[in-house]
């Protein structure tokens, strides 16, 4: 079996004098596609950002590639790409500029690879149009484009399906799919009914969790 890239061992997490999760042990493996669920309020987002390192407020362990994460802060950021439930854009920017100042702090990466992506996610012809301009979903679509581009192992994705239509949602799965099948491992929450072979589960809001 691979080696966990991602360890959660006993978190724990209250906000606002509430228990969000406790007890909550699991492993992300590459080559895998898991989803956290769960109602509204139980700590999903929470969750995320906490994987992610923005978030400090929490009890318990993390290990990334089997050490203590935060011996390895430098290697873990690196290597994990995470977009939130907002688009994370400057509206003054175009998508062009945007996907560029996102690859920037990542590694160079030409004009055409960017406007690839762009035209992989429905952008073509918007390229240089102010995102303040757009509508919500292609707002949410330049932050999508960098996916096209991502060689990160961990894809962290905050309600990734916001705002995109079903053909975009389509996309998306086969997307998520496909970086499974090469490899990588994506933890991702959704309000889509997402469904994807041999996809894995932590569910909030319950008794205490374990995968």
């Amino acid at each position: 079996m691979s080696e966990p890239l991602l360890q959660a061992v006993n978190l724990e997490c209250e906000r606002d004098e509430r228990l969000l999760f406790h007890n909550l042990s699991f492993s992300i493996l590459p080559g895998t596609v898991t989803r956290v669920e769960g109602p509204n309020g139980t700590g999903k987002t929470t969750l995320l950002r906490i994987l992610a390192g923005l978030n400090d407020a929490y009890a318990g362990d993390l290990l990334w590639c089997g050490q203590a994460r935060n011996r390895q802060r430098e290697s873990f950021l690196r290597n994990t790409l995470y977009l939130g439930h907002r688009p994370g854009i400057k509206p003054l920017l175009t998508p062009l500029e945007n996907l560029r100042a996102l690859m920037a702090a990542r590694r160079p990466v030409g004009d055409d690879t960017l406007l690839q992506a762009l035209a992989g996610t429905g952008l073509a012809g918007f390229e240089n149009v102010p995102c303040r301009n757009l509508s919500a979903g292609q707002q949410r679509r330049v932050a999508l484009a960098r996916l096209l581009i991502a060689d990160e192992p961990l894809w962290l994705l905050d309600e990734v399906f916001t705002a995109i239509d079903a053909d975009g949602v389509g996309a998306i799965e086969a997307l998520l799919q496909q970086r499974a099948q090469e490899g990588g491992a994506v933890l991702v929450t959704t309000h889509h009914d997402l469904q994807l072979p041999g996809m894995n589960r932590i569910t909030l809001g319950g008794a205490a969790n374990e995968c």
